[in-house]
């Protein structure tokens, strides 16, 4: 391209994004008198990718206005501006040094073939548990995994990688997915330390996909994957005021990611926009050689999820209230009652309560199974990584000995009780999984479903976030990701409002491989709501009369 069609493509670009972002959006109201307000942030230098979409990013792409290279590049400057210096989020855990030369491949191959698909050069940051077989490291945030790359790539790498994404770097997380200690900081890691709640800083981000969630808020990225056992994909999105989809469990492969528990794991997509999880979860979903729970995907998943958004997707729709999950406050309850009346207006049939039996029931046996397969997944991940620590009692011995840096907050009471635990054929270990599946399959969401002649099931996905705090450990409100969890079914969460300015998220979750109605049902919610907004790097809340 000549400089004259460069400059010409390049204004075009920019004027089309000018425009954009004049479009008027619904004000969003607090559901109470102003009660708090955030401090006066620190402020990073302006970002001219602010909140631009994969589509915008493509569209610039195909302009000339913009390259993978120079998308790469101004998303590392930003890191480092925001994520190093600045608010100092911490964040991304490491960037990829190869990340520029892979960009400068991509460049290449679209002068000479075109793109590969919606993802060619676009940036993505993967969680530390997801492995890479390049020069970055995958340590779930421990350092008894540091010091050893992996050998290749995860199946959502390589997916992601094929779809010609550029993996920007890895992201910070709280240690081993949060499955280490009872008393556990969300966010914090031995190797990564805090990471922040960009709309507060003295807040937390939630867990364990913290990192991903604060650099997606931050436009730190254009895109990021995290992963979920139960609420880590949902929570830390709607701390920070981002979409999140924990899909079904089997739609995206296993494979390289370090576990928790196999009955309850799957990686999930973390953007700004319903439409870019949509590509993000279509580029990962399919059939994992290395993974059997994913052989359903061959006939379940999407390669194009972003073919069931419609604004119009409520009309019609009956949308199932789980009340019993508006128990976090009256302010929660004042915003959810909005967007239930928004969903009203835009031709859902309501139906409220539609709440789910056995409420809560299945706590004691999922902690149960989770320990169980934590040391049996665990132990042998490790023995296949060829990593230093071979087994969960290595690495209980790890940070026994190495305490200053990896028990300075908190201890490791999940590791000793996951230790205790025998194999996977005890009859405890395989009544409680059952138990599990019942009270939120049968006799939970799908009982739901079927009792009320529902489509989908909605309620509040968690509160606003909760300071930080390395003394007492997190304070967790209690929100509806739990059922979708333990089930394995599909979880998705949309920017709903805000509550002393911290972002709330809203929830839809339904049965097993209903990814098309959910996430043509949170589309329009979403383009109705119009809820998601920039941080603003605040140090804190302030409260006044």
């Amino acid at each position: 391209m000549d400089r004259r069609k460069f400059f010409t493509s390049a204004s075009a670009f920019a004027a089309s994004l000018a425009v954009r972002a004049q479009e008027p959006k619904p004000e969003l109201q607090e559901p109470s008198p102003a009660d708090a307000r955030r401090a006066p942030g620190v402020s990073p230098p302006g970002f001219e990718l602010d909140e631009l979409t994969v589509a915008d990013l493509a569209a610039g792409m195909k302009q000339g206005a913009l390259s993978a290279e120079r998308i790469a590049q101004l998303y590392l400057e930003r890191i480092e501006e925001v994520d190093r210096r600045g608010p100092l989020l911490r964040s991304v855990i490491e960037t990829n040094p190869d990340a520029l030369a892979i960009a400068r491949s991509l460049d290449e191959e679209y002068k000479a073939k075109g793109p590969r698909g919606p993802l060619h050069g676009i940036p993505v940051l993967l969680k530390d548990n997801i492995e890479t077989g390049d020069r970055m490291q995958t340590t779930a945030g421990s350092l008894a995994l540091a010091g050893k790359p992996a050998a290749r790539d995860a199946w959502v790498a390589e997916r992601l990688r094929s779809a010609g994404a550029v993996i920007l770097g890895k992201t910070n997380l709280s240690e081993w997915a949060n499955f280490r200690s009872t008393h556990s900081t969300s966010g914090w890691s031995g190797r990564g330390g805090q990471t922040k709640n960009p709309y507060a800083l003295d807040r937390n981000p939630c867990g364990s996909s913290s990192g991903s969630a604060a650099a997606v808020a931050a436009n730190l990225c254009a895109l990021a994957v995290g992963s979920e056992t139960d609420g880590s994909v949902v929570c830390p999105s709607s701390m920070c005021g981002i979409v999140g989809i924990k899909p079904t469990l089997g739609l995206i492969g296993r494979s390289g990611i370090v576990p928790i528990a196999h009955s309850q794991d799957t990686a999930g997509p973390m953007a700004r926009t319903v439409r870019d999880a949509a590509l993000l979860l279509g580029a990962m979903a399919g059939v994992d050689a290395r993974d059997a729970a994913t052989q359903a995907a061959a006939a379940k998943s999407q390669p194009d999820y972003t073919r069931f958004l419609d604004p119009n997707g409520l009309r019609g729709a009956r949308i199932g209230i789980a009340r019993q999950y508006f128990n976090i406050g009256p302010a929660v309850t004042a915003v959810m009652e909005e967007c239930i009346a928004l969903m009203r207006n835009a031709g859902a049939e309501i139906v409220d309560p539609a709440d789910l039996s056995n409420f809560e029931t299945w706590r004691d046996t999922e902690t149960q199974v989770l320990l169980y397969e934590f040391k049996a997944d665990l132990n042998a991940y490790l023995q296949a990584r060829g990593a230093a620590v071979r087994s969960l009692a290595d690495c209980i011995a790890f940070n026994r000995a190495h305490r200053a840096q990896e028990m300075p907050y908190f201890e490791q009471e999940l590791f000793e009780q996951a230790q205790e635990k025998g194999p996977l054929t005890e009859k405890a270990y395989k009544e409680a999984l059952a138990a599990n599946h019942r009270l939120t399959r049968k006799e939970g969401i799908d009982g739901a479903i079927a009792k009320h002649k529902v489509d989908a099931i909605v309620g509040p996905t968690a509160g606003p976030a909760w300071l930080t705090d390395w003394v007492a450990g997190d304070r967790t409100d209690s929100g509806c990701a739990s059922p979708p969890a333990v089930s394995g079914y599909p979880h998705i969460t949309v920017p709903a409002g805000f509550k002393f300015g911290l972002p709330l998220g809203i929830s839809f979750f339904g049965a097993a491989w209903t990814e098309p109605k959910l996430i043509k049902y949170a589309y329009a919610f979403e383009q109705a709501r119009r809820a998601r907004q920039k941080p603003g790097f605040s140090p804190g809340v302030i409260f006044y009369a």
